[in-house]
């Protein structure tokens, strides 16, 4: 991968931290949607189905605005492998990963994005070295997400029909490095709008997992949704999708991709807080504990406050 050497302020601001926070309530919420859709769409026709209409919903928004159709013309290279590595390649792995382990050991196996985004981007770019608050504040988030979540999502590597199998253990991590390595790729589209970067790569996914869908669950095949299940596949694609790889995208291009890749850190959170918000789920002190780590280690990320304490102090 070729080094970055444009800087740009990977220093987050009050407003970056807000379109973050948004960004990380808009996945969380994508597991309300998800949960509802998936009951009756086979995984990868969900997957297809997401991506394409998003694809489409942000086709129609452009209208062929800010140079849509020559940078898909003369990227399309670029956007094929942004594709690839952001959404095509992760999806499946996850998926492959949780035909044996639960949703709770895959989500913090894939928190382990920012950990590895602060290692590729060490190597890949100029203006993202490694430090030891970088480190330390994704580890604490790391930590975080392994008590909101809790340790019976763990405890689940081993059950009563033996161990996991390594490899459903290691896709969720790979789909973590493939997420490191798009937050660092990405930056290379920092000259074009988001809303255009987000329109190429989910255009390129969309075409890699129409072969894929078609061969794992034959669509034309399955019976129409109800809906329920549409309106939740619209939700995932026109909220989840696309306005959220615009404000992806628009983080990335402000403020780089370590700072990026925290969102994996606020979609575990957000989802809880949503379930107790909206569904009636219960809040518990685990829950509570593990949200207050995460919020630390994006304090150390972030800096500020252990600055002003340390210069109180003196």
């Amino acid at each position: 991968m070729a080094s970055t050497t444009n800087s740009i302020n990977t220093q987050m601001t009050l407003r970056l931290w807000a379109l973050l926070t948004l960004l990380g309530l808009i996945w969380g919420g994508s597991f309300f949607f998800a949960r509802v859709a998936v009951g009756h769409v086979p995984p990868f026709t969900l997957v297809l189905l997401r991506l394409s209409l998003a694809a489409l919903a942000l086709h129609l928004y452009l209208r062929g605005r800010h140079g849509i159709y020559p940078a898909l013309r003369k990227r399309w290279r670029e956007f094929l492998l942004m594709g690839l590595i952001n959404n095509a390649i992760p999806h499946a792995f996850i998926f492959l990963g949780q035909t044996h382990i639960g949703a709770g050991l895959a989500a913090i196996l894939n928190a382990t994005t920012p950990v590895w985004t602060v290692l590729i981007a060490n190597v890949a770019t100029e203006d993202e070295k490694l430090s030891a608050a970088k480190l330390s504040g994704c580890l604490l988030g790391l930590a975080g997400t392994v008590v909101l979540i809790g340790p019976s999502a763990l405890a689940g590597i081993f059950g009563s029909s033996g161990a996991v199998p390594l490899w459903a253990l290691i896709l969720p991590v790979l789909a973590a490095v493939s997420y490191g390595f798009s937050a660092t790729y990405g930056k290379r589209f920092r000259d074009l709008a988001p809303p255009v970067t987000a329109t190429g790569q989910l255009t390129a996914s969309t075409l890699v997992m129409l072969p894929v869908a078609a061969l794992a669950d034959a669509p034309w095949t399955l019976p129409p949704p109800p809906l329920t299940a549409v309106l939740a596949i619209l939700g995932l694609a026109l909220v989840s999708t696309a306005y959220a790889y615009i404000l992806f995208f628009r983080i990335m291009a402000e403020a780089g991709a370590t700072n990026t890749s925290l969102v994996t850190l606020l979609v575990p959170p957000s989802a809880i807080l949503l379930g107790y918000l909206f569904l009636g789920e219960t809040l518990q002190a685990m829950d509570v504990a593990g949200m207050l780590l995460i919020a630390a280690g994006l304090a150390v990320l972030d800096g500020r406050i252990l600055k002003r304490g340390y210069a109180a102090g003196r």
